[in-house]
């Protein structure tokens, strides 16, 4: 779907999910440069080598996997499973439609919440650590079209969902529905941890496709959220690493070991690291599926498994969460003396800061653009090539 940016969503003036769709969009990618290079500029780091920024393929229903909530408006409110509105990070306001998602979430969205609400089940409180429903993870590999459905609650009720995943898969979709399960979460932070799984038909895994690559992807291990987006990433950071015949490659942050495979395919050797267990085990599926027998994984902390490697790298790769990278690891990584760092983030702050720690020890930026993964939003990927000045 391309709509004009005018055309706003019917959740738009409540929910939290987005703050820019009112903007138009090539009005939010100027936005977003002049913030990314504001950022830069406030850090001391030199600007002269931008390349630009690149647009998302699409800017509506791009997204491949959404985590809903359970909630309500008010307190002993009719069901909601959707987004927090705006400032208000207990309420939970329904958004079944959504422009950011797929219409097959919508559908699902839609059909999961009937039957919840028929069934009378109260959403989790997380400060009373009262309730059965938590959250609704839906992914979908977009090159595929396979789905996966993923509800996640406590254990405090032992209803047996077998007749909405019959449901669900009778519904009509765009893709095709291939899992539905039921993940066990009584962690008491707002974050999903998988402490069980149930899984009622199907599959807790689905494939998707990137640059002529295929991928195995659970539903909760990471994977880029917009499938044409991170095609457009990709192949912008294979530009800009060029050639890796010949080279001992290190992918810190690994993930499902996408980054590496797609371009750092020729390398002698590719190195990954990851805390996620279960990303580390799917990272080497996607090696043998890829046919990438150059590929080495390993599970743990890169503060501590940097230094299990005995091969000197040629390239690192590094593309962390967030916050950035720990820095007593940047330490490590910029220890290393590599010749050239490729450096992937989703938030310029974390990025400036950590590359302000780089440049001290030599690393210049070589290039960098941007890349719009998420339009109506203010997030941001960066790719940024650094080079070790002797």
């Amino acid at each position: 779907m391309q709509t004009d940016s005018n055309n706003l969503c019917a959740h738009y003036d409540k929910c939290g999910g987005c703050s820019t769709q009112h903007i138009d969009y090539k009005t939010q990618l100027k936005k977003k440069e002049k913030m990314l290079l504001e950022i830069f500029e406030d850090n001391y780091l030199d600007t002269e080598n931008y390349e630009g920024i690149i647009p998302s393929p699409e800017i509506f229903e791009y997204r491949n996997n959404m985590e809903f909530s359970f909630g309500d408006l008010k307190k002993g409110g009719i069901l909601q499973l959707g987004m927090h509105p705006r400032g208000k990070r207990f309420d939970v306001i329904t958004v079944d439609k959504c422009l950011l998602i797929d219409n097959d979430f919508r559908i699902i969205l839609k059909a999961i919440l009937d039957y919840c609400r028929e069934h009378n089940f109260k959403k989790y409180h997380i400060k009373t650590r009262k309730g059965f429903l938590r959250n609704l993870v839906i992914r979908k590999g977009i090159n595929t079209g396979e789905v996966i459905v993923n509800l996640i609650t406590t254990s405090q009720n032992s209803h047996d969902f077998t007749a909405l995943a019959d449901e669900l898969y009778n519904l009509e979709y765009r893709g095709n529905i291939v899992g539905f399960i039921q993940t066990i979460n009584d962690n008491f932070s707002d974050t999903v941890v998988s402490e069980k799984e149930i899984i009622y038909r199907g599959r807790n895994y689905f494939y998707d496709k990137l640059l002529g690559l295929k991928f195995k992807i659970n539903s909760l291990s990471f994977f880029q959220t917009n499938t044409h987006g991170a095609e457009k990433l990709y192949a912008e950071a294979e530009k800009y690493v060029g050639s890796s015949k010949g080279k001992n490659v290190f992918d810190l942050y690994c993930g499902t070991g996408t980054i590496s495979q797609v371009i750092a395919s020729k390398a002698d050797n590719i190195f990954g690291i990851e805390i996620d267990k279960e990303a580390v085990k799917m990272a080497e599926e996607n090696a043998a599926l890829n046919n990438r027998e150059n590929c080495h994984y390993i599970a743990g902390d890169v503060l501590e498994k940097i230094e299990e490697i005995n091969i000197k790298a040629d390239l690192i790769i590094i593309d962390p969460p967030r916050p950035g990278i720990n820095p007593k690891a940047l330490e490590k990584i910029a220890a290393l003396n590599t010749p050239e760092i490729l450096y992937i983030s989703c938030n310029p702050k974390s990025l400036a800061r950590d590359l302000t720690e780089l440049d001290f020890s030599g690393y210049k930026i070589k290039s960098f653009k941007a890349v719009d993964m998420f339009p109506h939003t203010k997030h941001l990927e960066t790719i940024v090539l650094l080079n070790k000045e002797d």
